[in-house]
């Protein structure tokens, strides 16, 4: 049975009754999490929110009176626990990753989905409650020893080593030390290996405050590559930029990145 100490502490937020009964008949099968309320529209959500707080919330995108995306402003996005939209219109599912829902369901989803939406929401869940434990023992580092807050200024940046790509009921772990360039694909995020390409459901502004910028460089909204793999900046004659990598792979950049990538690269193009 769940227990409530478990890490996925579930409120279920739907107007359609059957629809609640579904994920809470899912969410019993799962070993570490909890079902802790259940809200049938947008002002019960908020104060369930404020009040049960939970890990994770499915919350119905259509609900009469305060719909999901209500319910996320009226809430907060800092204050809101890992989001997975539910809903049966596609075209919400852009909005909800602009709002930092970690993933939707959109109805009628099978078990598969379900899971594939729940090791997302886990892998977020744990990561927070990761940091949440590293925050909470510096803060009582710091008033036992109050020369710590000097020390921490010069604590290096937690950068991403490895990303999981979930794909056909399972999880593959790609090294970031493996990667050669990203590039964007509406909602998703394209890593480039030699040994392929992996499609991962993530935005390029998050992925690159997330790689260490001493070895990527962002050339251009929908790219990101390394910087060691470029090989030669080429200038087109309309003053267009692109790079060339050893793979030989060209990637396209942005004017208003030209000057940091050569700052970067350490090189001028004339």
């Amino acid at each position: 049975m769940p227990s409530d100490d478990a890490p996925l502490q579930a409120l279920i937020v739907d107007d359609e009754p059957l629809a609640r009964e579904r994920l809470r008949g899912l969410l019993t099968d799962v070993p570490d999490a909890a079902v802790v309320g259940e809200a049938e529209d947008g002002p019960a959500a908020v104060e369930a929110i404020r009040q049960t707080h939970p890990t994770l919330v499915f919350l119905d995108v259509q609900m009469p009176g305060m719909s999901g995306i209500d319910v996320i402003e009226e809430v907060g996005r800092e204050a809101m626990p890992v989001t997975i939209f539910v809903t049966a219109y596609d075209q919400y599912a852009i909005k909800a990753f602009d709002l930092s829902a970690i993933d939707y369901l959109l109805k009628p989803f099978d078990d598969a989905r379900f899971e594939q939406a729940l090791d997302r929401a886990r892998e977020r869940v744990l990561d927070r409650e990761a940091d949440a434990i590293s925050q909470r023992l510096m803060t009582l580092l710091r008033e036992r020893d109050p020369s710590l807050l000097e020390d921490a200024a010069d604590e290096p940046e937690d950068y991403l080593e490895r990303i999981a790509v979930q794909g056909r009921g399972k999880a593959r772990i790609v090294s970031v030390d493996d990667l050669t360039h990203i590039t964007a694909d509406g909602s998703y995020a394209e890593l480039h290996t030699e040994d392929g390409t992996h499609v991962v459901r993530e935005r390029m502004k998050t992925l690159a405050a997330r790689l260490d910028p001493q070895k990527f460089v962002r050339v251009h909204r929908s790219a990101i590559v390394r910087i060691d793999e470029v090989e030669v900046i080429l200038r087109g004659g309309g003053g267009d930029y692109a790079v060339r990598l050893k793979d030989g792979t060209r990637v396209s950049v942005s004017r208003g990145r030209i000057d940091e990538l050569q700052e970067r690269l350490g090189v001028d193009v004339v």
